[in-house]
This record gives C-alpha cells, structure tokens and sequence, in this order.
C-alpha cells in the first residue's frame, strides 16, 4: 500500500463507522434523552456534522502515523483513543456543557462522555489497523 493509499484507508476508517455511529446515537438510540435535555435544535444540519467528520478524519488520518508508529497496532489505536479521545472530550463536551442551556448537565456529560469514548476507541483501532506495521 503507498502512503497515499493508507491516507485515504485512515480517513475512510474514521469517517465511515463514525458517521452512522453519531447518527444513531443523538438522532435515534438517545434522541429522547436529548429532548429531554432541550438543547438540540429540531432541524439538525446533518451535512454540518458529516462535514466535521471529514475534516477530523482528514487531520487524524494525517496525523496517526507521525505519533503513533509503535510495533503493536492494538497499543497504537488504543494510545490514539485515549489521547485524542481526552482532547476531542475536552472541546466537545467541556465547554458544551459549561456555556449551552440544558436541563442537566450531569446527565450531558454523561451521554457524551460515553459517545466519545466509544468514537475514539472504534476509530482509533480502525485507524491504527490502516496503518499496522
């Protein structure tokens, strides 16, 4: 496989499993405990979203093989998870909670701690698995 290749494999491996996967989860699993946060809005822009994805995919599958080129391909996802997965934690639900309206804030950082986690640990190995040695 070129570089090139593995680039556009990396950013595949996050896009593709990450866009259903968000999907589900805050417009169908957990849309009523979101409503019942009343903080999204009732015309979500989908494209907005799928277009962050792509720009992290972009960035992640750029960025994987210059931090993460250990021997085991499991330890390099799961160091991927983990380090993004606190970054990616502390702008995506950090600041939601502390500067947007809703009924519980507990309760948000609950539902979006357990959504990143589970991102970056799906994506992190899928990625990791693009770039194995």
């Amino acid at each position: 496989r070129t570089m090139t290749l593995q680039f556009w494999l990396g950013f595949l491996a996050y896009l593709v499993p990450l866009f259903p996967l968000a999907y589900a989860w805050h417009l169908k699993t957990f849309k009523p405990a979101y409503d019942r946060l009343e903080m999204f809005r009732e015309d979500v822009i989908v494209p907005m979203g799928l277009a962050s994805m792509a720009l992290q995919g972009l960035f992640f599958s750029w960025v994987f093989p210059k931090l993460f080129a250990g021997p085991s391909w499991v330890m390099n996802g799961l160091t991927f998870a983990l380090v993004f997965g606190v970054v990616g934690w502390s702008f995506m639900v950090l600041p939601v909670a502390a500067k947007y309206r809703m009924t519980s804030v507990p309760k948000f950082i609950a539902l979006e701690t357990a959504f990143v986690a589970l991102q970056f640990l799906v994506t992190g190995l899928l990625i990791a698995l693009v770039y194995r040695p």
